[in-house]
């Protein structure tokens, strides 16, 4: 059995609950035991937690905003971490809170995630880098979160981006996947909230050509994402979550003012002037009439 413990600071349950809501859950956990987590049965209280008393750490997880002077109940929360940090053996940043700041860092000073403020390395943890594995998200896929962890019980060897990312499963794009790809290409967006027609990258946001991500790879929870159920991606994966105005594509001229990951904006404009230049009818109807 592999020991987990998980620690929140400045965090609103999400990552917990996607967790729950994993559908291989119960078979899944079976694998693990829990010394505290804070919606599921624990081996201890988190007053005990709280004394130092949880031994036997494996994996630490990490959920929330760090915020300098923060007091978990009675005590320092860094002080919780470092002192489970030592003697966890892995340590794994669940969600983009915890991994680079996150919403939470929006509304206060002296607020981080474990190694990151942002795309900005910090100092305070160092000594935890080569044990730390970043899984953002806000929330984290589930499917991301119970596969990392099971890789680490199999002592596989996961390699990881410089965010500390593991490539299994954000070495991709929102965008590879996603089913409206053939409306990108075309530069069609006409785009309703909730329906499956249009791209939502010209006009209504969407970030999933340049965000790191495996959402349209594997699905959540073996349904669907944000793209398939008319949402554009808002780019949770990444250091500089949240922006402004999500729902809206900056421009520049008329042109998208972010191009897809890798793509050069001559390219951009040259292919773009050749889609615009014909109308492929059929998307511009329904995919399916209604009877």
């Amino acid at each position: 059995m592999m020991r987990l413990l998980w620690l929140s600071a400045l965090a609103c349950n999400g990552n917990a609950h996607a967790l729950l809501n994993y559908p291989g859950f119960k078979v899944w956990q079976k694998e693990f035991e829990w010394l505290y987590h804070p919606l599921l049965p624990s081996e201890y209280s988190f007053k005990e937690v709280e004394k130092g008393m949880a031994e036997g750490c494996d994996v630490l997880l990490v959920d929330g905003t760090l915020e300098e002077g923060y007091v978990k109940y009675r005590r320092p929360y860094m002080e919780l971490l470092e002192h489970y940090g030592k003697q966890a053996h892995h340590i794994v940043t669940v969600g983009t809170c915890a991994t680079f700041g996150g919403i939470f860092a929006q509304g206060g000073k002296g607020r981080s995630g474990l190694h990151f403020r942002g795309d900005e390395r910090l100092d305070i943890f160092k000594n935890f880098w080569q044990k730390s594995i970043s899984l953002p998200g806000c929330p984290v896929q589930p499917e991301v979160l119970a596969g990392t962890l099971s890789l680490l019980k199999r002592k596989t060897d996961i390699p990881l981006d410089p965010l500390r990312r593991p490539k299994y499963y954000y070495a991709y794009t929102v965008h590879d996947g996603c089913i409206r790809n053939e409306y990108f290409e075309y530069k069609i967006d006409e785009h309703r909230f909730g329906r499956l027609e249009g791209c939502m990258f010209y006009d209504h946001g969407c970030q999933g050509t340049y965000t790191h991500g495996s959402c349209n790879k594997i699905l959540w929870n073996g349904l669907g994402s944000k793209t398939r159920n008319g949402q554009p991606c808002m780019g949770c994966t990444e250091p500089d979550f949240p922006k402004e105005n999500l729902w809206q594509t900056p421009k520049h001229m008329g042109i998208p003012a972010r191009m897809p990951l890798g793509v050069p904006r001559r390219a951009y404009l040259s292919l773009a002037g050749i889609a615009k230049a014909f109308r492929i009818e059929r998307f511009y109807t329904p995919l399916m009439k209604e009877e």
